[in-house]
């Protein structure tokens, strides 16, 4: 789709390659939502996400994902937060953090490989004591044994995957991990945005099918204990604006009342 942005008269035109061209008003909600549809490809392709870190390690994350993420968490105060993707160390940290300002709660982190600098960094780290690292193929049975041991009975668990984005691997890890998340808890698939980011220059084109949004999507389908429902903000619910997150359809749901 093409459009125009004419901020003196704060309208834009919209060219869909379907349909006859229809005028938006700037400022209104369907306004917003197309800035910030391209906003998005544009900053992802520009690697602002590799801009941010938390308490000192670096965390690829979208600033506002790891706000709402942070609500989650607050609403929820899971016993364990089971996260597979390590990379360097920022979100094991983040989610250790909010373990502490919770006063519960510890980390489970795997990875296929822990650099040496970055095990190290997280072991230095004020927080480390809530962090269990766990290297090896977090979709393996040898690997989901060993996490299924870090968790006691009756604890509240939390799910967050962050590994490897292809379609086949995030179905894996949901198969792998679904049975763990306590009712009214979820398992997260994240970076569904890949699905957007298709055509960017960064992009690939394979991305439109083979990305975790549609991997959470197939895993919904066949799995009627799970439904896929974004937590809804703590305050503004009415200005969220939904196409601002890497994580479309990421928020898989294990219902209350399903064990």
């Amino acid at each position: 789709m093409k459009i125009s942005i004419d901020t003196e008269r704060g309208s834009i035109e919209c060219r869909p390659p379907d349909g006859p061209p229809r005028t938006v008003d700037l400022y209104s909600a369907e306004g917003l939502r197309l800035v910030s549809e391209i906003w998005l490809r544009q900053e992802w392709n520009q690697m602002r996400w590799r801009s941010f870190s938390w308490h000192g390690l670096q965390i690829l994350q979208f600033p506002g994902d790891v706000l709402r993420l942070q609500e989650a968490l607050v609403a929820l105060r899971p016993d364990v937060i089971v996260e597979t993707g390590v990379h360097r160390g920022g979100s094991s940290v983040f989610f250790a953090s909010v373990c502490r300002l919770l006063g519960r709660g510890r980390v489970v982190s795997i990875d296929i490989s822990i650099p040496g600098e970055v095990r190290q960094a997280i072991e230095a780290n004020p927080l480390a004591d809530l962090i269990t690292l766990i290297e090896g193929d977090s979709a393996g049975g040898e690997i989901v044994a060993r996490v299924r041991r870090e968790i006691r009975p009756g604890e509240r668990v939390f799910v967050f995957l962050d590994s490897d984005h292809s379609k086949a691997h995030v179905l894996r890890e949901l198969e792998a991990y679904c049975g763990l998340v306590t009712p009214g808890s979820y398992i997260v698939a994240t970076d569904g945005v890949m699905g957007l980011l298709a055509d960017t220059p960064n992009g690939s084109p394979e991305w439109r099918a083979d990305n975790p949004a549609e991997a959470a999507r197939e895993f919904a389908a066949r799995h009627p204990e799970f439904a896929i429902r974004r937590p809804r903000a703590l305050f503004g619910e009415e200005h969220v604006v939904e196409v601002l997150t890497y994580w479309p359809d990421a928020w898989l749901l294990r219902l209350p009342g399903e064990a």
